[in-house]
Parts: C-alpha cells; structure tokens; sequence
C-alpha cells in the first residue's frame, strides 16, 4: 500500500520527501493501516512529519528523513517563517474579510473552539475579531491568525484561499465556520456531510539546502473544479 502512497511524492531528496496527501489517510497518530508514517515503517522507511494536516484534508505534506533535518523543518514552523497556502469551497457565499484573528480554545470532548461567545465576533475593518474583554478567561486560549482571499464566488458558495499565519488543530476549519462559512463536507460542522471535505492543502513553501522551495498540488479530482489560473 505505501508503494501506492508512494507514486504520490512532489519533491524527494536525500533529507526530505514531500507527499500530496489523498482523502482518508492519516499522518500519523492512528492505530490501523491509514497511518503514513506507521504504512512508511512497514515498508522499511523511517518518515518524521514536519507538521500535520487532518485526515479529511488532502494536498501537500512534508516529512524529513532523519532527526537533524527535522528539527531544522519544526524550527521553521514554530517561527512562522514557512508559507502555507489551502483551497476551501465554503457555503454560503457573499464572504467577505481579509483576515480571521479569533483565539482557540479546546471545549468539551476535546473539540476546538472560538475562545469567546459567537455573537461577540465582529468584522472589523476587513478583519473577523473579538474585543479582549469578550475571550475566554477560565481557559487557555491560542492566538490564531488565518488571511483570507476570494478568487471567486456566488450567491451559494465561494473559493478561499486561505493562509494560516499560526497552526492551530483545525485552525481553518473552525475558523471559517465561526464566521459563518463552514466548508463544504466538514464532518465537524455537518453532522450530515457527505463526500469529501473541500479543503486542500495547496501551496508550501519552506527554506531547504540553502534555497527557499515551493511545492505544489492541483486539487485531484474528488475536489471541485478550480480554475487555477485565478489563484496566482
């Protein structure tokens, strides 16, 4: 199975691999087969994931190949210096804002949350925000930062290009959601949600062997139709 998972590499060489990570598999994490890095092990690889992307979400996934490579990738991220770049279909459409800066927080059953009330998020000069007096303050709470931009939409659903700023566990998704434009097929909002999750994990871009690298991955075909030429 993994030689499968395998026809699948973006960018490969000697410390890094970089996947387009199909629907339905995990990173790693989970105790059955749909792990990478357990299905990678198995066939004699040794994979150390430089960040995460949900099991729902498709698209573009690094791994360093030893510990040293890695530590220098994690650095990367935990300094915002790597770019990250997904496509959402969300619904309904008439989105406006360019950029969502509402805290997480993790509530019952483990499940992220906006750290405040609903109707305290406001749109506020192009940006989706609470006041500091309305968060949370019985629990901890994360910065989140996610901007936005809207190739296209109409009047039941629109194309985000989403750039998350910080790496928060379903940072997007919720984000997104909490302003009132969940994605479409999210299970964590649509109990009811069937096909796919239109989230993609796009666009990377990451400093590697003294040169900054871009890797890419069209959306396959599960996702809508995205004209790529309007994205830029």
């Amino acid at each position: 199975m993994w030689a499968d998972y395998r026809k699948r590499v973006l960018f490969e060489d000697d410390a890094v691999l970089v996947l387009d990570k199909p629907v339905g598999v995990s990173v790693m994490g989970e105790r059955h087969e749909s792990d990478l890095v357990r299905m990678a092990a198995e066939a004699g690889e040794t994979l150390y994931p430089a960040h995460r992307i949900d099991k729902v979400t498709s698209g573009v996934i690094l791994f360093a190949k030893d510990l040293a490579t890695h530590g220098g990738l994690t650095r990367q991220f935990n300094k915002r210096t790597v770019s990250k770049a997904y496509l959402a279909v969300v619904s309904p459409g008439g989105l406006s804002g360019e950029r969502i800066d509402l805290p997480l927080s993790v509530g019952r059953k483990n499940r992220v949350r906006i750290a405040a009330a609903r109707e305290a998020i406001a749109l506020d000069g192009g940006t989706w925000t609470v006041p500091a007096s309305a968060v949370f303050d019985q629990v901890p709470t994360y910065p989140s930062v996610t901007e936005l931009r809207v190739p296209w939409q109409d009047e039941e659903r629109a194309l985000v290009v989403a750039n998350p700023l910080t790496g928060r566990r379903h940072q997007i998704r919720v984000h997104l959601a909490w302003i009132g434009h969940p994605i479409v097929g999210d299970p964590l909002f649509d109990k009811a949600a069937t096909g796919r999750t239109c989230l993609h994990a796009w666009r990377l871009s990451f400093d590697h062997a003294g040169q900054r690298l871009t890797v890419e991955a069209p959306p396959d075909a599960d996702f809508p139709a995205v004209d790529l030429s309007l994205l830029g």
